[in-house]
């Protein structure tokens, strides 16, 4: 897998995730979600206690899928889900914002967006979606998520801040001086009552059948992943007891 598809700077505890495809517009292949997944892991490990993810390139936060290679993996990127991310996420986004991009800020708990942002949900268009548009009914009001992924059309940057999608809304030349000093403003905050606080909050929030779905792999995966999954086939191959060790 590559790995610069998703860069990652640390600085005063605060983390800097980067999609850098800007090449094609920072649209999510295998790599790239795989390159999330880790990335999220990388951060609950790290002492940083904010992240602020954004992108690459002039034109696009993030535009997708890559229709060259689609995947219905695009869970696998987004915090929460897969990766339980409990420490607080600020989206700094600009540009073209769809699908999957516009999935991040969904599920990111602030976001800020230059004031040249387009958001849409673009599936019913394209005629490709696992769904995860739905998870939007949740967080903005009822008919303007349903306009959105009905029509496929893309929303201003100043209508997403009026309908609760965006908490700023700021010339491009502002965005990451806005984002970080939201983070700043965090950062020092006690930790473990932020993770509560989002806990909670998430817990409260409708999910849709394709996000509760996401979260029913999480408990699989980690075990498929473990070492006693390993102990116990081996041990199942050679005849004797398994030593399980919890992990």
């Amino acid at each position: 897998m590559s790995t610069n598809v998703v860069l990652y700077e640390s600085k005063d505890s605060i983390a800097t995730i980067t999609l850098n495809r800007p090449e094609k517009l920072n649209a999510m292949n295998d790599d790239m979600w795989g390159a999330l997944e880790a990335t999220w892991r990388r951060f609950n490990n790290s002492d940083d206690r904010v992240a602020i993810i954004t992108a690459s390139g002039e034109r696009a936060f993030c535009v997708g899928a890559d229709l060259n290679s689609p995947s219905l993996d695009v869970w696998r990127a987004i915090p929460g889900h897969i990766v339980d991310v409990e420490k607080p996420i600020i989206a700094a986004v600009f540009g073209h914002c769809l699908g999957g991009g516009l999935g991040l800020v969904q599920f990111a708990d602030l976001c800020v967006a230059a004031d040249d942002t387009q958001f849409a949900f673009s599936e019913a268009k394209v005629g490709l979606a696992i769904g995860a548009a739905s998870s939007l009914a949740a967080r903005i009001p009822h008919k303007v998520a349903m306009e959105l992924m009905l029509t496929g059309d893309p929303i201003s940057a100043q209508r997403a801040y009026e309908v609760g999608l965006v908490n700023r809304v700021v010339p491009r030349a502002e965005l990451m001086s806005t984002a970080i000093a939201y983070a700043t403003r965090i950062v020092d905050n006690a930790p473990l009552v932020l993770a509560m606080m989002k806990r909670y909050a998430g817990e409260v929030m409708p999910k849709g059948p394709v996000e509760t779905a996401a979260l029913w792999r999480r408990g699989p995966e980690m075990i498929f992943a473990s070492r006693d999954a390993k102990e116990g086939i081996e041990a199942f191959r050679e005849g004797r007891k398994p030593k399980f060790l919890g992990v």
